[in-house]
C-alpha cells in the first residue's frame, strides 16, 4: 500500500488528470474509497466542493457514500452533490417544468397509482385483463421507457397483436399523465432526456453546474440514463465512471453492457485504470471467479489478486434431490453456527430464482435456523400459495368462513363484493357460518340468478371432495379440486408473460408437492381429513413463526436467503451457492438466446462467488422437482469453468490444485449417510 493506504492503481485513479477516465473496479478492490478518494482529491486541487456531482444508481449507495465523506461535515461548509440519477433528473425537470408542459409542482406517482391509470386506460381502449393486465402495460412502458422509446416509437416496433395494444396503451397512458400533471419515475429519466435534446439552452444550463461527473456502478446504467450523463459531461469533459463489465446483470431491467465496454472509443482521450487488488476474498474463491469470469466473450481484460491469506478451496455439493440438497446445506450451515464457527448474519444461501426458496425456508424453520428472505416473496406470502391453503382448508372444513372469503370468487362465481359483504353481515348476525348462509339465501333466490349458479357449482365442488376424501389422499382430492374448478386457467389468465403463467402454476405444484411428500411421511395417519388439516396445521404454523424469525432479524441474528441479484453489493464470510445446474444457472431462458445471454448468466455466477469471503459452497441436486415431476438435472457448465477441470469433479474427490474446489458427494443410504455426515464434521475447518 503507498500513502494515504491507496495501494498503486487506487493512487493513479484518484490523482488522474481531469478528463474521461474509466475506473474498472474488480468485485472487493474499494471503488467507494476511490470515488470518494478523488473527490477530495478535486477539492484539494482547487474545485469548490459543491461542483462536483457524483451519481449513482440506487439510494443506499448515495446515502453510503454521503455518509463516508468527509467534505462538508461542518454545518455551514459546501458538499459534493451525491444523487441517485433520479433525484438529480428531479430537480432538473422542476427547474425546467415549464418547458416541457409540466406545472413546477408536478406529482411523481407510485406504483399504485400507475397501475390505476393504466386500468382506466385498458378500459378506454376497451382491452380486456385477458389481452393485457395494467401491471402488464406498466412493465412495457417503462421497459419502453428506459431505452428511451417513446409511444410513437413503441407503435412503429410492435411486432404482434399484444405489443401494438401495449403501445396504444403507452400513448394513452402518457396523455393520461399529462392531463393531470404527473410524471412516473421513469419520465424523471426520459422528460429530461428530451428536455436536453430539445432545448440546448436548459442542457448547457445544467451542465454549466457542475466541473466534474463521478458515476458510480456505470455498468448497470440504461441508454436514456447514460445520454443524461453525457449530456451534463461533454462539454467540460470531466466524467470519470466506475464500474465493472464483470458484474453487468441487469440487462433484463434495460441495462447496456456496452456502455462500459465502449467508453474509451465514445469518449475522446479518455485513459482505463484497473483496479484488481481484492480485499474481500481468500486467494482459493478470486482463483475460481477469474477462471469463471474468464470465459466470457465480450469483457475488459482483468485478473484479481487477493490480498488476504489462504482460506478452504470451495466445495461442490452434490446432492440426490432438492430436498437433499436444503438439508445438506443447512445442515453444515447449522452445524457451524453452533460450533461457534459462523455468525448467523454472516452467512447467506444464494439461489437463482425465487422458486428455489421454498425448500430451503422449510429446512430452515424445521431446524430453527432464523433467517431472512430478501429481495423475494416468502413462499407462504404468495397468492397462489394462499389462495390453495385456503381450498384445502374449505374442502377440509366448509364453515370455516376465512378459507371461504378468499376463494369464494377464485375463479369468479358472480357473488360481488357487496353481496359477499351482505351475506357475511346476515352469517354474522345468525350466527352461522357463511357457506350455510350462502346455502340459505340460494335456496330463498335472494340472489342474483348468476350468484345462485356460484354457490350451485361451489356446493358440487365440495360434495365431490367429500366423497373423495373416503378414498383418496388429500394431495389428489385438492389437485382435483383444482383442475374442476380450472383454477390453473384463473391463474394464468392473470398474467400476460408466459414465463410469468409457468412460474405461478410452479409455485402451485410445489406446494401439492409439500403435501404428497407429508403424506408419505405421516402415513400413520389413516383419516385423510386429519392428515390434511394436520398439514395445514404445521404450514400455518411456519407462516405464523415469521414474526419471530423478524425479531431475530432486527437483531441481526439471521441467515441472509436471497437470489443472486438481491446479493449484489453484499458480502459475507460464507456463502452457499444453491443449484448450479443447467437450466437454473445459467438459466434455462438464456440457453435459447445468443452469447450474451450466457455471459450475463456466468456474470450472475461470478456476482455470487465474490460475495464470499472465506467459505464458499456451490451445490447441485441429481433430480429436482419442477411442476410436480422429477427431473433429472445436468450441472452447470459454470461449474467446469470455476474448477478448471471440465467434467472431472462428478463422483469424485477433485485430484487438483489446492485452488480447485472439492466435492461432496451425494447421500444415497443411511450407511452412505452416516459416512457422508462423519465426513463432512471432519471436513468442516476446511470447507
Amino acid at each position: 500500500m503507498s500513502s494515504h493506504g491507496l495501494n498503486s492503481a487506487q493512487h493513479k485513479a484518484v490523482y488522474a488528470p481531469a478528463g474521461p477516465l474509466l475506473v474498472l473496479a474488480g468485485a472487493g478492490t474499494g471503488k467507494t474509497r476511490v470515488v470518494l478518494a478523488r473527490i477530495a482529491e478535486l477539492v484539494h486541487r482547487g474545485t469548490k466542493p459543491e461542483r462536483i456531482l457524483a451519481v449513482t444508481f440506487t439510494n443506499k449507495a448515495a446515502r453510503e457514500m454521503l455518509a463516508r465523506c468527509t467534505i462538508g461535515r461542518n454545518k455551514n461548509d459546501a458538499r459534493p452533490e451525491i444523487s441517485t440519477i433520479h433525484s438529480l433528473s428531479a430537480r432538473i425537470l422542476r427547474r425546467h417544468a415549464s418547458l416541457m408542459g409540466y406545472p413546477e409542482r408536478f406529482a411523481i406517482i407510485d406504483r399504485s397509482e400507475q397501475e390505476s391509470v393504466a386500468r382506466r386506460v385498458l378500459k378506454e381502449l376497451k382491452v380486456a385483463d385477458v389481452q393485457l393486465r395494467p401491471g402488464d402495460l406498466v412493465d412495457r412502458v417503462s421497459r419502453w421507457k428506459s431505452a428511451a422509446v417513446r409511444p410513437d416509437g413503441a407503435l412503429d416496433s410492435a411486432e404482434d397483436d399484444t405489443a401494438n395494444l401495449a403501445a396504444l396503451g403507452y400513448r394513452r397512458y402518457q396523455q393520461a399523465l399529462r392531463t393531470v400533471g404527473a410524471v412516473d419515475f421513469d419520465d424523471l429519466l426520459l422528460v429530461v432526456d428530451e428536455l436536453f435534446t430539445m432545448h440546448e439552452t436548459a442542457r448547457k444550463a445544467e451542465a454549466r453546474r457542475f466541473d466534474h461527473l463521478l458515476v458510480d456502478e456505470y455498468q448497470d446504467t440504461s441508454r436514456v440514463q447514460e445520454r443524461i450523463l453525457a449530456s451534463l459531461a461533454r462539454d467540460h469533459g470531466s466524467i470519470c465512471v466506475v464500474g465493472d463489465d464483470d458484474q453487468a446483470i441487469y440487462g433484463w431491467r434495460g441495462a447496456q453492457v456496452s456502455h462500459i465496454l465502449e467508453f474509451a472509443s465514445r469518449w475522446k482521450h479518455a485513459s482505463t485504470i484497473r483496479l484488481e487488488e481484492n480485499y474481500r476474498s481468500t486467494p482459493e474463491i478470486i482463483a475460481a471467479a477469474n477462471r469463471l469470469i474468464g470465459c466470457n466473450h465480450s469483457r475488459h481484460g482483468k485478473t484479481l489478486r487477493a490480498t488476504l491469506p489462504s482460506g478452504p478451496p470451495p466445495v461442490v455439493m452434490q446432492a440426490n434431490d432438492d430436498v437433499d440438497e436444503a438439508r445438506r446445506v443447512v445442515s453444515e450451515l447449522e452445524n457451524r453456527i453452533q460450533i461457534g464457527e459462523l455468525e448467523p448474519a454472516e452467512a447467506a444461501i444464494l439461489v437463482r430464482t425465487g422458486e428455489q426458496t421454498r425448500v430451503l425456508e422449510q429446512e430452515l424453520r424445521r431446524r430453527n435456523v432464523p433467517y431472512e428472505l430478501i429481495g423475494s416473496h416468502s413462499f407462504f406470502d404468495r397468492r397462489e400459495v394462499r389462495d390453495v391453503m385456503a381450498w384445502l382448508r374449505l374442502l377440509v372444513d366448509p364453515d370455516d368462513d376465512m378459507a371461504l372469503s378468499r376463494i369464494v370468487n377464485v375463479p369468479p362465481r358472480g357473488l360481488g363484493q357487496q353481496t359477499l359483504e351482505r351475506l357475511l353481515h346476515a352469517a354474522s348476525e345468525t350466527g352461522k357460518s357463511l357457506w350455510k348462509t350462502m346455502l340459505v339465501a340460494r335456496d330463498a333466490h335472494s340472489l342474483s340468478n348468476a350468484a345462485q349458479q356460484g354457490i350451485c357449482a361451489l356446493e358440487q365442488v365440495i360434495e365431490q371432495a367429500e366423497q373423495a376424501f373416503i378414498q383418496l389422499p388429500p394431495s389428489e382430492v385438492l389437485r382435483r379440486t383444482l383442475e374442476t374448478t380450472r383454477y390453473r386457467r384463473h391463474l394464468e389468465d392473470a398474467y400476460e408473460d408466459p414465463l410469468e403463467k409457468i412460474s405461478r402454476w410452479a409455485i402451485v405444484e410445489e406446494f401439492c408437492q409439500s403435501l404428497t411428500a407429508f403424506e408419505v411421511e405421516r402415513k400413520r395417519i389413516s383419516d385423510k381429513k386429519t392428515l390434511a388439516r394436520t398439514f395445514l396445521d404445521e404450514m400455518l404454523l411456519e407462516a405464523r413463526e415469521t414474526e419471530r424469525f423478524k425479531q431475530e432479524q432486527l437483531k441481526g441474528k439471521s441467515v441472509r436467503l436471497m437470489t443472486i441479484h438481491a446479493a449484489k453489493g453484499l458480502e459475507f464470510d460464507s456463502v452457499w451457492m444453491v443449484g448450479v445446474e443447467e437450466g437454473l444457472l445459467p438459466h434455462h431462458r438464456a440457453l435459447g438466446e445468443d452469447l450474451h445471454g450466457i455471459d450475463e448468466e456466468r456474470r450472475l455466477c461470478y456476482v455470487g462467488v465474490t460475495r464470499a469471503r472465506k467459505r464458499l459452497c456451490l451445490s447441485l441436486a441429481l433430480t429436482r422437482s419442477k411442476w410436480g415431476k422429477k427431473k433429472r438435472c445436468r450441472p452447470s457448465r459454470f461449474l467446469y469453468e470455476l474448477t478448471g477441470q471440465p467434467e472431472r469433479f462428478v463422483n469424485a474427490e477433485l485430484e487438483a490444485a489446492p485452488t480447485s474446489p472439492r466435492v461432496q458427494t451425494p447421500v444415497r443410504s443411511k450407511r452412505s449417510r452416516s459416512r457422508s455426515s462423519s465426513s463432512a464434521k471432519k471436513s468442516t475447518g476446511r470447507s
